[in-house]
């Protein structure tokens, strides 16, 4: 059985790897995780002892196959909890990182599942990151750009923000440059700062910030989220009340997962089969 440290080094080395071409530097492993390249070493020797890594001296460290499913399985937990957090305990999209950072360690297949299912089988957390699927199966590529790497008048719809710092995040939060939102570059200057345009208002945001920022064309948003209208984060809730609109209006909510199964309509923590077959009625977690 792995320790949690150990996974959290496979989960940082599939992040890096994820930013640039293996092999990872153990520099690189060291700054991700606030440690220093001895402890990085030491811990590589064991990753690769267990086959969780290949190593080659002066070079760094690539995951094993063995490593990489671990490291999706790690990132699935981490990222289905965040979103849990967000949607069902009122988290703030700056407090769900550490939160699940301790917690993604923990939960068993079946509370992953039940997880997942209730709520409705995101494609992607609160901050844009994609949730491998249930058979760690990697994401598909994102096709998204930089926002640095934008001119002045090119619109562009935000995908996806870095999680690692929590006051940028609220920075961001604060000014309204969450997933989902549609920002106009308005400028570029030469020392650095990208000034865009959100809504009526205006933002110059560091050059370093406006890199960290995914972005893709408006027209293509195909990941499975619904509209952040409130700037938290947070998916919009239509009714009000945590559910979905009952767009039928027979006191069902609507099937959001498309699988042939309503949601919850009697309260009593089951779904309602609409497909016919009385198989089975799955629980679901009752935030």
């Amino acid at each position: 059985m792995l320790s949690d440290v150990m996974e959290d080094y496979l989960k940082a080395i599939y992040e890096l790897q994820d930013e640039h071409d293996p092999p990872v530097a153990t520099s690189a492993i060291a700054e991700h995780l606030d440690v220093t390249s001895p402890t990085v070493t030491s811990m590589v020797e064991k990753l690769a002892e267990r086959g969780l890594v290949d190593r080659e001296k002066y070079k760094g460290v690539e995951l094993t196959e063995e490593g990489r499913t671990v490291a999706l399985e790690v990132l699935r937990h981490h990222r289905l909890l965040e979103t849990y957090l967000t949607e069902h305990l009122e988290y703030d999209w700056t407090e769900v990182h550490d939160e699940a950072d301790v917690l993604e360690h923990h939960i068993s297949e079946e509370f992953e599942r039940r997880l997942a299912a209730a709520l409705g089988e995101p494609t992607v957390d609160p901050h844009g990151d994609p949730i491998p699927g249930a058979d760690l199966s990697e994401p598909e590529a994102s096709g998204h750009t930089r926002l640095a790497d934008h001119e002045a008048g090119d619109v562009v719809e935000v995908a996806r923000v870095s999680d690692r710092d929590d006051e940028e995040l609220r920075y961001l939060q604060n000014a309204g440059i969450t997933p989902g939102t549609v920002v106009e570059v308005l400028s570029v200057a030469p020392f650095g700062m990208v000034t865009v345009a959100v809504g009526d208002t205006e933002q110059s945001l560091p050059e370093a910030v406006a890199a960290s920022i995914e972005v893709r064309d408006p027209e293509d948003t195909g990941d499975g989220r619904q509209e952040d209208a409130a700037g938290d984060g947070r998916q919009e809730d239509a009714t009000g009340d945590g559910r979905q609109e009952d767009a039928a209006g027979d006191g069902r909510q609507e099937d959001a997962t498309g699988d042939g199964r309503q949601e919850d309509a009697t309260g009593d923590g089951r779904q309602e089969d609409a497909a016919g077959d009385d198989a089975e009625n799955d629980e679901v977690l009752d935030a």
